[in-house]
């Protein structure tokens, strides 16, 4: 017998997972994806828009990314938003489309990268402790409002470390990937 609060647990961590594997991203690693770009975004007449919404985003190379926008009046907005980015890149325009070269990283900013996804793993893994706290305090109140039995609170406790184990195991296997990503050459 799986619980209501142990299944909405084990949802909300898989989509703290998903959030963090997104997150991710957003991280350079030296290679051009479109991803890249998803943070990006654009004055477009007053408003601001994702770049994707703007712009066709391709990677015909694996160290250039191109930008074509639909409206060409926006070049200029599209380069700028590209270096008010944090990601550090140069655009280069011929007046029909961007080119975004995507330069080598050294060996000093991959370190720094690898501290960053660190982190950002780090954040995920308290999201997750958090999500398992919430159930378990649910479950502490069931109990107390004997909905459930003490055995049966224990039992779905330790079901709660389980998954709560499993995801910090997911977390981890996703930020060895990414920092061999990172690494690599």
């Amino acid at each position: 017998m799986k619980s209501d609060i142990i299944n909405e647990a084990d949802v909300r961590m898989d989509k703290a997972i998903e959030a963090f594997r997104m997150e991710l991203t957003r991280v350079r690693t030296g290679r051009a994806t479109i991803s890249l770009m998803d943070g990006v975004m654009v004055d477009y007449y007053g408003t601001s828009m994702p770049l994707a919404q703007v712009a066709s985003v391709a990677a015909p190379e694996s160290r250039l990314l191109t930008i074509q926008p639909w409206d060409a009046n926006i070049l200029g907005d599209i380069e700028k938003a590209i270096l008010k980015s944090e990601l550090g890149l140069n655009p280069n325009s011929d007046g029909k489309i961007i080119r975004v070269n995507i330069p080598p990283l050294t060996e000093e900013r991959r370190r720094e990268l690898v501290k960053l996804v660190k982190k950002m793993a780090e954040d995920s893994r308290v999201a997750v402790r958090n999500i398992r706290r919430d159930a378990i305090e649910r479950l502490k109140a069931q109990k107390k409002n004997k909905e459930i039995s003490e055995d049966d609170m224990f039992r779905l406790q330790d079901e709660a470390q389980k998954i709560t184990d499993k995801h910090i195991k997911q977390i981890e296997e996703v930020v060895a990937e990414k920092e061999k990503e990172i690494m690599e050459f």
